[in-house]
């Protein structure tokens, strides 16, 4: 038996046998709840009311142990494991992102805030909701007294900005924060940007006052800070959101909202969970492991800044350095691939 940390909606620490020519841990059945929520009943895997069909020979091994990654497989979770540095990181369901994407229906998304209190993005249901996701590692930290401005303006309205940092650690985020009378959350295990398919950061989401996406993912600031270095004026678009919230005005259609944002593919899903593991390696101070998986990351998704980027830090590299310029005017010059809607663009007058 060994250590092992089970990466899913949060990070779980449980004892585990190794299975070095399957490359899987073995869990004891009653483990299985504990690590992910799942147990196995007579109808097979079961979480709540409902149930999974198992192949009872394929998930249990001679002695009645639990084989992880069958059961990954048969609840159609990518997962990624590293048997010697006794880590494992699953995805979420493609479904769950599939909803968010393609249904448009904001998923009841749990998130400490920086004092470690957990937070429902329901706690704000009734109000316009604008989701802005950050980072510690990224410049639009500092972006962060334009989005509490516009919470303020607009706040006596119905509407709530909800900053949610891609950070592992609260006190990275912290300085940024100080002041600030909006919620401030953090994602210290990339549910938001695994279920929203986000890349890049800053990306704003629109939800409305019943969970609806009204205005998915997509690139946008709250000063113009960086207006210069990114070509992106925050003007355009915080005046769409006070239309919105002044009088319901969506700029997008449902139809083609539906259609705006594309699905992470498989490498992307894949690049993400070496990033998890990459990071839990970090915390251990396993400089090995964490290298390799941050690299991993990186070669599979080289157009996700919230995966290369975020990763510089881990392994000792500068995300506002040089090495950081060079790759992000090479990302540029071929389109600034990204998955989420553009900016919106200035006009003359702005």
């Amino acid at each position: 038996m060994i250590p092992v940390t089970v990466i899913d909606e949060g990070a779980t620490a449980v004892d585990a046998e190794v299975d070095r020519e399957r490359r899987t841990f073995l869990l004891e059945p009653g483990q299985l709840e504990a690590v992910l929520g799942w147990h196995l009943a007579d109808r097979g895997l079961c979480r709540g009311d409902v149930c999974v069909p198992i192949d009872g020979p394929a998930v249990l091994d001679d002695e009645g142990r639990v084989d992880l990654v069958a059961v990954a497989g048969a609840l159609g979770r990518p997962v990624v494991v590293d048997v010697d540095a006794g880590i494992c990181a699953l995805a979420r369901p493609a479904e769950a992102r599939r909803r968010v994407l393609r249904d448009l229906v904001a998923p009841d998304l749990e998130l400490p805030d920086l004092d470690g209190i957990t937070r429902r993005l329901d706690d704000w249901k009734g109000d316009k909701r604008l989701l802005v996701a950050f980072a510690s590692w990224c410049g639009c930290c500092y972006d962060l007294p334009g989005w509490q401005a516009l919470h303020d303006e607009l706040r006596p309205s119905g509407f709530t900005a909800i900053a949610v940092a891609l950070d592992q650690d609260s006190e990275a985020v912290r300085p940024f924060a100080e002041g600030m009378t909006m919620p401030v959350l953090y994602d210290p295990h990339r549910l938001l940007p695994e279920l929203f398919a986000i890349s890049n950061v800053p990306t704003v989401v629109w939800i409305d006052e019943d969970d609806r996406i009204v205005r998915p993912p997509g690139a946008a600031h709250g000063t113009d800070l960086f207006a210069d270095f990114t070509g992106i004026r925050a003007g355009p678009h915080l005046d769409e959101v006070r239309r919105w919230v002044a009088d319901g005005t969506v700029p997008i259609g449902s139809e083609e909202a539906a259609r705006a944002v594309a699905d992470l593919s498989e490498d992307e899903v894949l690049a993400r969970l070496h990033f998890r593991v990459a990071a839990e390696a970090h915390r251990r101070g396993d400089e090995a492991t964490t290298r390799r998986h941050a690299e991993r990351a990186a070669a599979l998704a080289p157009d996700d800044l919230a995966v290369w980027r975020a990763a510089m830090p881990l392994v000792g590299e500068d995300p506002f350095g040089q090495g950081f310029l060079d790759r992000y005017e090479d990302w540029r010059s071929r389109g600034s691939p990204a998955h989420g809607l553009p900016a919106v663009p200035a006009t003359p007058e702005d």
